[in-house]
C-alpha cells in the first residue's frame, strides 16, 4: 500500500507534464500452504500475502493542447518520438516538447538530441520559418531537411520506463500513418479525480491495516506482561 502510494503521488505530480504516461501498481498474490489435517478441516483456511508488486504503464494517448511553438511536436497516432542518449543508444518519448540549442541542433528539455530518419538534425539562421508535416517532414527555406523519426512496438507494454517521459525498448518498428501536429503538445493522461479517488482509496486501507497491525502488537504486549506476572 505504501509503494501505491508512491505510485499515485507521482502521477498526481506529473499531472501537467507535457507526454506523461500514468502507471498503476500490481502484485501477485502469493497463498499460503496450509496444514493437511482432517481434525482442523474446518479451520484450515489459505493466508494470502503479496509475492511481488510490478507498476503497469497506461499507454493511452492524452489530449492535444496548441501551443504555437514552432518546435513543439504532438502524435495524433500510435507511436514514439525517437531521441538519442549519450551512449549513442535510443530512447522513446510521446512528449514532444522540443527546441533547438545553441548550435542549433533539434533537442528535447533535457538536451538531448531528436532522431530524424538520418539522425540528429541542426538548423540555421538561413532555414528561416521551419514546417513540419503530418507525416513529420521537414521543410525551410533551405527546402526538404529531413523527416522527424517516429516509431512503434508490437506491445507497448514491453518497453522499460526509463525516465517520467522516456522509455527503453527492443525491436522498434516504424510507425504507420503517423499524424503529427506542429505547435501543439499531447497533454498527460492522469485524470486528477480518478487519481483522488485512488488516493482516499489507498489512504483508507493503508490506516485500517496500520490500525490492526498496532492493536495486535498491543494484545501481543499484554499477553507477554500477563503471562510474565502468573506464579508458577
Amino acid at each position: 500500500m505504501r509503494n501505491h502510494l508512491d505510485v499515485i503521488a507521482n502521477n498526481m505530480a506529473n499531472i501537467n507534464t507535457s507526454g506523461f504516461k500514468s502507471q498503476n501498481l500490481h502484485f501477485t498474490e502469493y497463498v499460503m500452504p496450509v496444514a493437511d489435517s482432517g481434525a482442523f478441516e474446518q479451520q484450515d483456511r489459505g493466508v494470502s500475502y503479496v509475492d511481488m508488486f510490478t507498476t503497469r504503464t497506461n499507454f493511452d494517448h492524452g489530449s492535444i493542447n496548441t501551443t504555437g511553438n514552432e518546435f513543439d511536436l504532438a502524435l495524433n497516432s500510435e507511436g514514439f518520438f525517437a531521441v538519442q542518449l549519450p551512449d549513442g543508444t535510443e530512447a522513446y518519448t510521446r512528449n514532444g516538447s522540443f527546441r533547438t540549442d545553441a548550435q542549433g541542433q533539434l533537442i528535447t528539455t533535457e538536451g538531448i538530441p531528436v532522431m530524424t530518419e538520418g539522425g540528429p538534425i541542426t538548423f540555421s539562421v538561413e532555414d528561416g520559418i521551419v514546417e513540419i508535416a503530418a507525416d513529420g517532414t521537414i521543410a525551410s527555406d533551405l527546402g526538404i531537411r529531413g523527416k522527424i523519426k517516429v516509431v512503434d512496438f508490437e506491445d507497448v507494454r514491453t518497453l522499460e520506463k526509463i525516465g517520467e517521459t522516456m522509455f527503453k525498448g527492443d525491436d522498434p518498428l516504424p510507425a504507420a500513418e503517423v499524424r503529427m501536429v506542429q505547435g501543439a503538445l499531447e497533454n498527460s493522461n492522469v485524470y486528477g479525480v480518478t487519481e483522488v479517488t485512488r488516493l482516499i482509496e489507498v489512504t483508507r486501507a493503508y490506516d485500517a491495516t496500520s490500525k490492526v497491525v498496532k492493536d495486535l502488537d498491543e494484545l501481543r504486549q499484554q499477553a507477554i506482561s500477563t503471562l510474565g506476572k502468573i506464579q508458577a
